[in-house]
């Protein structure tokens, strides 16, 4: 049986309808890593769109002041490139109102005193701090200090514990998950708890090694799994077939035929690649071809699914009625390898089924493929999904205040 605990508990989160905020300082970690060019363009805003039903439901019941923290890159100490002064100005055009930045936590207490009820600061890249992602009790009590209510909002870093989204919970006299992470909360419960059958599972990615626990977890619900992607190289060498230079984890053929066993044990279906497109090179192909599995041209790798491979993806998608996906099926961020992951994406949301979209790579994709606002539900969190996915109880959601 799908080890749900951290589903589970989840479920037993409380959220901010469940406080009063009327009067009281309210500090929410909210995900505001998005994308950014060398002018710092922003080409991707969802992440900031997707906090502000918690930051407007705050300010429509009279918090004193709200202060947004979040991280920005992966900076080694301060760095102005990464600065989130950057996202200023598109945060008070989405908001429709005017948003005070604090270079340092004592300057966001300094503001705290002075700016009138209802305001809201944006504390400078909680990164550039050593002790965040040490999980650090001073720079946790310090963030705490800023705070009456303290809301998690960013599903994108719950798997991590570090001070923002972990240590500061435990100093605060009210802990409670955002809007945001609410939605998060009932998508993945909608999917797993009690699901629409059959449930299909579409697996993707790079390594096998990287979605093993998933796999070993997931079998006891799950009806059906498409393996697609470069991991799913290592499954069809454990069956025999010669991938010549594609990627495979030699290490982890075992492994696979085990799985596939166990699946069979399970009475859950699995649906590997039939057939591949294949490249001299990746960096620089010369050549491109579409073989059966057992046949692809020696000194090739596969970098994409084949047609026949897709016409019977498709129809497994089209006779499923929840569907999870993780992970894309080939080199997607190249025009002429991306055509599995893109029809894929078409057929599921040509379908009535209820769409579970792991954040990352997989929800960058279905963005491309034009079919974003045609999926159930697309999560923010890449690696959170994929951590609740192998069963494991996040950290972010540990902390917060439980319903009895």
């Amino acid at each position: 049986m799908l080890e749900v605990a951290g589903i589970e508990l989840m479920q037993k989160v409380k959220t901010i309808r469940d406080i009063d905020v009327a009067g009281k300082r309210v500090l929410i970690r909210v995900d505001f890593n998005v994308p950014m060019d060398r002018e710092f363009n922003i080409s991707d805003d969802t992440r900031i769109r997707e906090a502000l039903p918690t930051i407007n439901y705050c300010i429509d019941h009279q918090a004193k002041n709200i202060i947004l923290v979040s991280h920005l890159g992966r900076p080694s100490g301060k760095n102005a490139e990464l600065s989130l002064k950057h996202i200023i100005k598109r945060l008070e055009r989405l908001l429709g109102r005017s948003v005070v930045f604090a270079d340092d936590i004592d300057s966001a207490k300094s503001i705290q005193a002075t700016l009138k009820n209802n305001a809201i600061i944006l504390l400078e890249n909680i990164r550039f701090y050593k002790g965040e992602e040490q999980n650090d009790d001073k720079l946790s009590k310090e963030l705490a200090s800023l705070c009456d209510v303290y809301v998690n909002d960013a599903f994108g870093t719950s798997h991590r514990a570090h001070a923002s989204t972990h240590g500061t919970a435990k100093y605060t006299q009210e802990k409670v998950a955002g809007l945001l992470l609410k939605k998060e909360i009932d998508s993945f419960a909608k999917a797993f708890s009690n699901p629409l059958k059959p449930v299909l599972l579409i697996i993707g990615g790079s390594k096998v090694s990287s979605k093993l626990a998933l796999l070993n977890n997931i079998l006891g619900l799950v009806d059906k799994i498409i393996i697609g992607g470069a991991m799913s190289n290592t499954f069809l060498q454990a069956l025999g077939n010669d991938m010549q230079k594609s990627l495979v984890e030699k290490d982890l053929i075992t492994q696979a035929k085990a799985i596939l066993d166990h699946a069979k044990e399970k009475g859950v279906k699995i649906y590997l690649p039939v057939d591949v497109v294949s490249t001299d090179s990746l960096q620089s192909p010369s050549e491109i071809k579409i073989s059966p599995v057992q046949d692809v041209p020696s000194n090739f790798m596969a970098v994409d699914v084949g047609p026949a491979s897709t016409k019977l993806f498709n129809q497994v998608i089209r006779d499923s009625q929840t569907i999870v996906w993780n992970g894309p099926l080939g080199v997607y961020e190249m025009t002429q390898f991306s055509r599995g992951t893109f029809s894929v994406a078409h057929s599921i949301a040509d379908t009535y089924a209820f769409s579970l979209i792991g954040g990352g790579d997989t929800a960058d994709a279905v963005d491309k493929a034009g079919e974003r606002d045609n999926m159930s539900f697309i999560s923010t969190g890449g690696g959170a999904s994929l951590e609740l996915l192998e069963g494991k109880v996040l950290p972010a959601f540990e902390v917060l205040d439980k319903r009895n």
